[in-house]
This record gives C-alpha cells, structure tokens and sequence, in this order.
C-alpha cells in the first residue's frame, strides 16, 4: 500500500471516529443554554462547550442574579426557569427581595436549575472547555485537544469570539463600548472580615455611591432572597469603563476586579460594614467572585435582519414583527457613567420605547451558512442593545435558535432556508411570546390564536411607556 493511499485511509478513519453533532453550541451562557435546552428537546444531538463551570452565563456564571424585565411576559424557557425559582423559594413573591428587580435568586441556584434543565433534554456538556480552532463545516479543534464535528454551529459566548473566527460580518455602528462590571456576591458574617487594601485603590472613585440612595438602599438593591446580596451598583459602585474588546481577558479582569474589590472595601473601611464581605458559599472559585465579568456588550454581527430603535418605537412602519421570535420590556438602558464620554452618551440613559419584539433574521448572519447569533452579538443597532441586550430577551433568541437549528437538521435544509413562520409554531407549541401582547398568558384560551394574528398582521398593538412597565395591548385597558 502507497503512502498516499495509507495517508487517504488514515484521514478517512479519522474523520469517522470524530464525533458529530447536530448542533454545537460554544458558550453556555444566557442564550446558549436556551438554545441547547430548545434544540435537545426537538430531538437534535447538541453539544455545549463552555469554559466556566457551569451554564447560564451572565444570570449565574457572572454572577447578575437578578432579572430585568418580561416579568408580565413570562413564556416558554424563560417562564420554565422563573417558575422553577419560585418554586426553590416559596413563590414569586419570594422572589422580590431586592429593588433592583422582582426576580432575584442566588446564582447557585440558577446554575442548578439550568444544569437540570439542560440534563433532562439530553444536552451533552463539556464544562471548562473552549474551542480553540475551526475549520471547514464545522470541525472545532477544543482545549483539551479533542476534535468535534457540527451540522450547525451557534456562538453564545460573551463577546462574540466564535461568530468572528467563523468569519461573520461584524456591524460596525458602535459609538463606545458600554460600561462593564464584575459583580460579586456578598453576604452578612457574624464577625469583622478586614480585606487588603486592593491594587490601584482610590477612594475618590466610590464616593458617589450614595449621593442618589443611602448605604442601606444600596446594599438592598440586590438583596437576594437567602439573606445574600448581589453588588451591582452603577453608580460610584463597580461598574467601570474599559475598551475590553482589545485588550488582553487577563487584564480586563484584573481591572474589573480590583474595581469591584476595591468597592468592597469602601464599604468597610468607609461606611463601616466590616462584616460584610465576598460570600464564600456561592462561587466556586478561589477569590469567590464569578467565573467572569458582565459584559453589557459584545461583537454585533450583520444578520438577515437587524433589529433598530426606530422598528421597536415604531413597529407597523417595519415589517420585522412578522417575524418575530422574542419579546421585551425594557428600557434602553445604556452604562456610560464611568466612560470619560459620558456626557455625550446621557441621552442613552434609560431611553424610553413601548414593549418589542425581535425578528428571527437577527439571528442568522448574512454571510455565514450554518451559523446561528444566541447573545448580545445579534444584528441589532448599537443603540438598540441596551434593551435586547437584558437576559429576558437574550433567553428568548437562544430559544429560538435552537428551534430553527432543529428544524434545519431535522428537514435536511440550511438554517437560512427555515422560515420564521415555522420557528414560530415551534415557540408557540412551547408557550413562548412572539408579540409582547399583555392581553393573554400562555396558558389563557385565545393565546395562541392571537398571537399568530398578531404577526399575520391582523391585529395590531399599541405600545406604550409607563414608568419601567413598558408594554402592549390589542386592547388597551383603561388606565
């Protein structure tokens, strides 16, 4: 036998004994997660790669236990999950410990939750794992040297990372990166717990923490309903500016770090809570903070849709809502406070919209086959992330993604060629919102019906703004 026909057998051999999947999912985050769990349960072969030690990304591996918003469009996986957390702790009521959100939990409890979740639908999961080449349609090569082989790829890491190396067109309309923070999970200990002063302290930068709030109503913003609190203060608290998308993860870690240290330590030294300190029952990492920081922003990439300001304020002037696989009720909330431009960004700050929908198109780049969006590095404009961007909605995409992975393999086509009409049945079997319409729960007679006028177009909403409870109804009720 030649060498070059040993070297064709060899290679053959090689590639037959490289597992294959239906859908890899590289980064077990807010989204991921959604869309393993989704893509499983439809009967797809899923992997997930995920470098931290546990799924649910920015809800528990970051440590930001508290939910933003869709607590009144509570639907498919995202109901699944709150309801499991209610159940934890005795009700949803349980749930409103802190000001900050009307679901909170400890992050320990949200990785638990989702680690079932993700085991009774049959994902298979590599845990401190990352992928560390890609080639062809889809070979990865992964960090503990082992090959895989995937019929659809979805990048749900925090920044983008998969989406780029895959060659994805990356949206070029970002303005400044928003602020980014290391949260940490503190609690009450029964004795003084003295911190080193951290690398690089300054004072001066936490100072502000309380000009808007008292200590107390800083410290119960994140109340979690243990008796642990959540540290996540914009203002003169651990958010920070840093240009992290060009810069070592070494040293963006450190600095995120040392700020939210160096907080921690405000609080003892300076306003005398010498007792509270890192909780080291939650978190298992050696400092006992999360596995990595908030990130607020990622890598944008150019999809068959993009999701704008203008469509979710204005939404029968587009046509995005007919396509529409996810729902949310946030403000635009942009972090800047810490950016030397901040400013010129103010105007970003809480920006008012009505409750939106999402179109399936953000999902599915323009110019890569195969590869599906589940993070924050959907196609929609900059300034619109600042809503999409909360875990509500972020869950909502992953979930729809895995449907329209599932149905791509399943029916032998590419993702691009799956309609939104049949990821929307697929949501709707599923008890998801495709429309913010507050008319009808999932589980009310009528749900489904209207909701599949609503991207018909046969019935229209109206939206508005009130307070933080942004929303919309066919019917608007009497105020």
């Amino acid at each position: 036998m030649n060498q070059k026909l040993i070297s064709t057998v060899f290679l053959a051999l090689l590639a037959a004994c490289t597992p294959k999947y239906d859908l890899v999912v590289v980064g077990g985050g807010t989204g991921g997660t959604a869309a393993a769990i989704e893509a499983a349960r439809g009967g797809a072969k899923v992997l997930v790669v995920e470098e931290s030690p546990w799924l649910g990304g920015m809800l528990t591996s970051a440590g930001v236990s508290a939910i933003d918003g869709n607590y009144r469009l509570r639907g498919g996986l995202f109901g699944e999950f709150t309801d499991s957390l209610a159940a934890r702790y005795g009700g949803y009521e349980a749930l409103k410990s802190g000001w900050v959100s009307n679901i909170l939990f400890n992050p320990a409890v949200g990785a638990d939750i989702f680690s079932n979740m993700a085991r009774e639908a049959g994902v298979e999961v590599r845990f401190g794992t990352t992928v560390t080449g890609i080639s062809g349609h889809w070979a990865l090569t992964l960090s503990d040297g082992s090959k895989v082989k995937a019929r659809v790829l979805a990048d749900g890491t925090e920044l983008g990372e998969i989406a780029l190396e895959a060659g994805a067109e990356e949206l070029q309309d970002r303005v400044s990166l928003q602020d980014m923070t290391y949260a940490a999970t503190v609690k009450w200990y029964d004795h003084d717990v003295p911190m080193d002063e951290p690398e690089d302290y300054n004072p001066d930068l936490y100072r502000s923490c309380t000009d808007t709030w008292p200590a107390d109503m800083t410290l119960s913003y994140g109340a979690l309903p243990d008796g642990h609190i959540m540290l996540n203060w914009p203002q003169g608290g651990n958010d920070i500016y840093l240009d992290y998308l060009d810069m070592p993860r070494e040293e963006v870690y450190r600095k995120a770090k040392n700020r939210t240290l160096g907080y921690i330590y405000y609080l003892q030294t300076e306003l005398g809570y010498r007792n509270l300190g890192i909780a080291d029952d939650v978190f298992p990492s050696a400092d006992g903070l999360p596995f990595y920081p908030y990130y607020r922003e990622s890598r944008r990439f150019a999809g068959r849709d993009t999701m704008t300001l203008d469509a979710a304020k204005r939404p029968y002037d587009f046509d995005l809502y007919t396509r529409a696989i996810a729902v949310g009720d946030y403000p635009v909330d942009h972090h800047h406070n810490q950016n030397p431009r901040r400013e010129e960004l103010s105007h970003l700050w809480y920006g008012k919209i009505p409750s939106f929908s999402v179109p399936m198109g953000v999902l599915v780049p323009v110019n890569v086959e195969d590869l599906l969006l589940t993070e924050k590095n959907i196609s929609v404009s900059w300034e619109m992330n600042g809503a999409t961007r909360l875990q509500p909605v972020v869950m909502g995409l992953g979930q729809a993604a895995g449907a329209l992975a599932a149905i791509a393999v399943k029916s032998g086509r590419h993702t691009s060629e799956v309609s939104a009409r049949e990821v929307q049945e697929v949501l709707l079997d599923h008890g998801c919102y495709l429309l913010p319409f507050l008319d009808l729960k999932p589980s009310e007679p009528g749900f489904r019906e209207l909701q599949e006028k609503g991207v018909r177009g046969e019935v229209k909403g109206t939206g508005r703004s009130v307070g933080w409870a942004n929303e919309t109804w066919v019917n608007t009720p009497a105020e």
